[in-house]
């Protein structure tokens, strides 16, 4: 029975990626191109260091954008709203840490609390509404990424609270104490922010798998009804989960404001939470298997310009990308089908065993 569960385990994972070959291999060769070809580039890029530090550095954001979804995830709701939520978040804690000069020891925290507290509130928005309004989260999130978006252009302007530089606008710069520390390699800068990331990811599996907290989570998220009855209270629950989403959120746009850019302007990166919401899917909404599933993200973003030097067509890559998302979710769920049938399959031959040996004695004792 442990064989059988292993074997099904490592079955869906094998079965994602044959299933994904086989569909990104059509897809190339309608498009003329030779599948294998496609291979040789992305392995060629892959041992370069500089390709290597750029996928850890953008995996790091992808990683901290996952778990956010991710969290929502695991309580049933969809946050959409994550891309949003970090935003809104990078851009206050921008305007923050470029208002002031702390000691790094107090000025990097700062930013952080100011993104992370900033996206939760901007989350607890969606939440607050599904609680009192029977509003469902998909929609208010996604709507509220919009909203997001037209109140960051209307503050984003040289007269409320950003710079004009040359044709660009911009928050004013973070001072050098608000500059997270990078890791000198061969291939370029790895950003240090790696390390709360990975840091965030133990957190997220102990806070759920390790407190009562996260017991009352994984329950509600199970069956609202029977965690009801059991004394918890879901509309807390829905509330507080949106808002610790939204938190995570928060830390999206860090390793890219604190290590790079250290300002907000038009072009900071945007549409990381769409990404984010495959990662996680893909990652099953475990820190070990997003983390895998961010580096490969992140690869395949980082070898996009590569793959188009080569011939390729730009679309190649979200191609592959949303061929990896429906291959492994529709791989899991049929091996879950296929596990579910086998199981009840072997209860049912358990119980025509043991009926016949009911029923005797059941006579034994009317007798």
């Amino acid at each position: 029975m442990d064989r059988e569960k292993l074997l099904l385990a490592v079955a869906a994972p094998v079965l994602a990626l044959i299933a994904t070959m086989v569909i990104t291999a059509i897809v190339l060769l309608c498009s003329g191109k030779e599948p294998f070809g496609a291979l040789r580039v992305m392995g060629t890029y892959l041992g370069y260091s500089d390709y290597q530090v750029n996928t850890l550095n953008q995996a790091t954001t992808y990683y901290l954008g996952a778990l956010a979804v991710a969290f929502g995830f695991r309580m049933k709701l969809f946050n959409i709203g994550v891309d949003g939520q970090y935003r809104i978040g990078a851009f206050f804690a921008a305007v923050a840490g470029g208002a002031v000069n702390l000691p790094a020891v107090l000025e990097i925290p700062m930013i952080m609390v100011v993104s992370m507290a900033c996206a939760g509130l901007w989350a607890g928005i969606a939440g607050w509404l599904k609680v009192t309004r029977g509003v469902s989260e998909v929609i208010t999130s996604i709507m509220l990424n919009a909203v997001a978006g037209s109140v960051i252009a209307y503050l984003l302007n040289p007269k409320r609270l950003a710079l004009a530089v040359g044709n660009d606008v911009r928050t004013p710069k973070i001072p050098d104490s608000g500059h997270f520390f990078s890791f000198n390699l061969a291939g370029g800068q790895l950003w240090g922010f790696i390390i709360i990331a990975a840091l965030v990811g133990i957190g997220f599996h102990l806070l759920l798998n390790r407190t009562r907290f996260g017991f009352d989570l994984r329950a509600t998220g199970r069956s609202e009804s029977a965690a009801l009855a059991s004394g918890v209270n879901v509309k807390r629950m829905v509330v507080v989960s949106m808002l610790v989403s939204g938190a995570l959120a928060g830390l999206i746009g860090m390793p890219q404001l604190l290590n790079s850019s250290y300002q907000y302007s038009v072009d900071f990166p945007a549409g990381i939470g769409f990404t984010c919401i495959g990662i996680a899917l893909v990652g099953r909404n475990n820190p070990v298997g997003i983390a895998f599933a961010a580096l490969l993200f992140a690869f395949l973003d980082t070898v996009a310009n590569p793959l188009q030097f080569n011939g390729y067509q730009v679309e190649l890559v979200p191609v592959i990308e949303g061929t990896i998302v429906v291959c492994v979710v529709g791989t899991y769920e049929v091996v879950r089908r296929y596990g579910l049938r086998r199981q009840q399959s072997r209860v049912g031959e358990q119980l025509g065993r043991t009926g016949p040996t009911a029923t005797d004695t059941a006579k034994g004792v009317a007798a």
